[in-house]
């Protein structure tokens, strides 16, 4: 069993050695980019990575306080489904709209790694191999796909 200080040490040493892995690489445009905390530049639609004690995920997450504008978010991605998927040479889970733990509606794109553990130091080398190339495949497909996001909410 782990303390939750020692929990907190972990993961931050993981982002911190996730970051180092990332740095060197430029966004699909080649500007700088903080990978752990991408900004997609549409407010309400982000990109998070986890890292946790039962696997590790990436995923667009669209979470609007207006539901109708969520779904027309949640739409319009959709309607890139393909452009996405040839991006990253894969499927992803699609998740519609669910009721957040906050006011916000909100509706998910994920693909997870299941088995690791973030914990455990030898499953990292995995964990960050599984990261990186989707979450710079994310951003080659968003270098494309924001420009028809803005003006929508």
């Amino acid at each position: 069993m782990y303390t939750k200080n020692e929990v907190s040490k972990l993961k931050q040493e993981f982002w911190t050695a996730f970051g180092g892995y990332m740095k060197p690489v430029p966004s699909a445009d080649g500007t700088p980019v903080n990978w752990k905390n991408y900004k997609t530049g549409i407010r309400h639609i982000y990109f998070r990575m986890s890292a946790e004690r039962d696997g590790a995920c990436v995923a667009i997450e669209i979470r609007h306080p207006d539901p109708d504008i969520g779904e027309i978010f949640f739409e319009q991605l959709l309607s890139l489904r393909r452009l996405l998927e040839n991006e990253l040479e894969e499927s992803w889970t699609w998740l519609p709209a669910r009721e957040a733990e906050t006011v916000n509606t909100s509706y998910k794109v994920e693909k997870c790694l299941s088995e690791v553990n973030v914990l455990d130091k030898n499953d990292w080398p995995e964990i960050i191999s599984f990261l990186k190339p989707r979450i710079i495949g994310l951003d080659a497909f968003w270098s494309q796909a924001q420009y028809g996001f803005e003006g929508l909410g």
